[in-house]
């Protein structure tokens, strides 16, 4: 589907428009976007690389557990950086 030096852009159905399909390929994005069941014409799509997708929104879903995390208690970024790698490292004990 794309080649290594192209940029895959990972969307869920929400985002399977053909106005914003052809704003990414403008970009040189290659979408990989799971079509709605409504579509007249089905774009391609990988579901190998769509769990990669996943997998990193489930990351963030666990990471925003923590409150201080999820509403942003630290102000300044280097704070709320040093949460968000105290709390990565109590989720999966690094």
């Amino acid at each position: 589907m794309a080649s290594p030096e192209t940029v895959v852009l990972h969307g869920d159905k929400g985002y399977d428009s053909d106005r914003l399909r052809r704003q990414n390929a403008a970009q040189g994005a290659a979408p990989n976007i799971p079509p709605k069941s409504n579509r007249k014409y089905k774009p391609d799509f990988s579901p190998a690389l769509y769990r990669n997708r996943n997998a990193v929104e489930r990351s963030f879903c666990r990471l925003k557990d923590f409150r201080p995390v999820a509403i942003r208690y630290d102000k300044l970024a280097r704070n709320f950086l040093a949460t968000v790698q105290l709390t990565a490292t109590v989720c999966y004990r690094l």
